[in-house]
Parts: structure tokens; sequence; C-alpha cells
């Protein structure tokens, strides 16, 4: 296993405007009901909250390829890293599934929520892709601060610090004896990397220049069919 990435905690894009304004605020909303909903049953709340979470590069991916063969343009390589963006939070869901498995309640707001999210985000995406990729670069930001409270219930003895699922140690190439607490650590960096793409694409798109390089993704494992 390669050494974790840093991981800044202290990047936060301040809004610029009505639009980073709105994706903030929707962020906190959809933050206080997880919050309300899940309190510190950290590995539900992941199960939950990544079926969510790779929604939005499936769509981006799924809009800027129809839009480069509408426009016979090259993508600039969006395309690929928001399809890697979605696999990478597929395979987050298929690691906390082993970690907690989710109650048939949850199962059903999972079906409630994808739905709703999907049709929502699509439409967004349409209308102002700067706005759906700062939404998403706020979302990774309250993953960031999930999972560092999530480590901090596993140092501090409230979580069990469980062995590390066997998907988890292919995808992330730990070494057998890795705990959860090295999972959760690889994927706070995988949520890291994927505020900062964001983010910069929002950017990108607003006119304005990336702030500095993204977080540093950890090493994954070429092939995720053999992971899983």
């Amino acid at each position: 296993m390669n050494e974790t990435p840093f991981v800044d905690l202290a990047v936060h894009h301040s809004p610029r405007d009505l639009r980073d304004k709105f994706a903030l605020g929707f962020t906190k909303a959809l933050r206080f009901c997880a919050d309300t909903f899940f309190a510190k049953r950290y590995g539900h709340r992941a199960i939950v909250l990544e079926t969510v979470a790779a929604v939005p590069g499936m769509v981006g991916a799924t809009i800027n390829h129809l839009k480069c063969l509408r426009r016979m343009c090259d993508d600039a390589g969006w395309i690929r890293t928001l399809m890697e963006e979605a696999e990478n939070e597929r395979m987050h869901l298929m690691t906390f599934i082993e970690v907690a498995q989710p109650t048939l309640f949850e199962r059903l707001v999972i079906l409630a929520v994808q739905w709703v999210f999907y049709l929502s985000f699509f439409a967004l995406y349409l209308v102002s892709a700067r706005t759906a990729h700062r939404l998403v670069g706020y979302f990774e930001e309250e993953a960031v601060i999930s999972y560092t409270l999530y480590l901090k219930e596993i140092d501090e003895g409230r979580s069990p610090n469980l062995p590390a699922p066997e998907i988890a140690r292919r995808y992330w190439k730990l070494p057998d004896s890795a705990t959860l607490r090295d999972v959760v650590l690889v994927v706070r960096a995988d949520e890291a990397h994927h505020r900062d793409i964001n983010h910069g694409f929002a950017s990108q798109l607003a006119g304005l220049e990336p702030v500095g390089l993204p977080a540093r993704y950890p090493e994954h494992a070429a092939d995720t069919r053999a992971a899983a």
C-alpha cells in the first residue's frame, strides 16, 4: 500500500454569487437532514449517501458525452474523469455494505432519494453545469467532514475498528492487516480529490482559475471487477 495521501481539511470554496450560495445552502440543508436521520451511525450514513454520491459523475459524463457528439469536439478529459468518479463512489458503497448492512427502511429511502436526486441533478446540469459541479464540490466538502468525524469515533472507541473488508483491501491495495480506519482514510482522500476536481470544473466554467492542485488520489486497482 502506498502512503495515504494528505487531506487538507481546511479547504472550502467561498461562494462568489447566487449560484454558489444556492449550491452551498442546498448542501447544508441536506447535511442537516443526514445528521438528523443518521446521527453518528456513520456506516449506515455512508451506505445511503454513497448511492447518491455516485449519481453526479454518471450524469455529468453522459451529458458531456452527448454534447461532444453533437458538437463533434474533444471533451478535454472530462468524461473519463467523471465516469471514474462515479465508479469510485460505487466502490465506496460496495465497501460499506460489508461494514453495515442497510435496513429495509434505508433501502426504501435509497430508492426514493436516488430517483428524485437523479432527475433533479440531470435537470440542474442541463440548466447550469457550473452550479451542478459547485454543488458536488460542496457535497464532497461535507463528505470529508463526515469521514473525519467517523475517524474520530473509531479513534475514541465509540465505533469498532473492524478488519477491512476484502473488497476494500483489493480496490485500494491495502495490506491484509488493514482495518476499517485505514479504509476510512483512503475513502476520505478520494472525497477530497472529487471535491477539488468538481470545484475546479465549476471555476473553469465560470471563467475563473482553479485554486491550487487537486488533492492527491489514492492508488486504486485498475480492474474494479476483480476487486469486487
